[in-house]
């Protein structure tokens, strides 16, 4: 298997990673734990960012993977890639905005903008494991 093939294994495993960790911070910050709420989610953020950096190695070593699924679930498969990559373009800087506002210990706009921020970050993961599996496992030709 080359490379190019592999990656999309390692990113679906990436972002699985990424929303097992924002499900473990949220639990954390929800009972007052914040040093391990801080701790997961930089665990997120750095398993984010190898994503970032596979999605992007992938997309310039493979050719582009058309989607074969046919019939109703082909709308529905445009419909939540086209938000997957709206919202994840959307909720980078709010992460980041986040991440900083917390590590300079603003929490007030920290808890203000993460309200926002979590729940957009988690559907990005969640949308991209869903992704994964309709083109690559259920749908796949091979």
């Amino acid at each position: 298997m080359l490379p190019a093939q592999w990656l999309p294994h390692v990113n679906a495993s990436l972002n699985l990673l990424a929303t097992i960790l924002l499900v473990a911070a949220r639990v954390q910050i929800a009972r007052g734990h914040i040093d391990a709420h801080r701790r997961l989610m930089t665990a997120a953020l750095i398993v984010s960012a190898l994503f970032l950096i596979g999605y992007g190695a992938y997309h310039l070593l493979a050719p582009i993977f058309v989607f074969r699924g046919t019939g109703w679930i082909r709308p529905v498969y445009y419909a939540l890639l086209i938000s997957h990559v709206v919202l994840a373009a959307l909720s980078l800087p709010m992460i980041l905005s986040a991440a900083w506002l917390g590590a300079t210990g603003r929490v007030t706009a920290h808890r203000r903008l993460a309200r926002w921020t979590w729940p957009l970050w988690f559907y990005v993961s969640v949308s991209g494991v869903v992704v994964y599996l309709l083109l690559y496992q259920i749908y796949n030709p091979d």
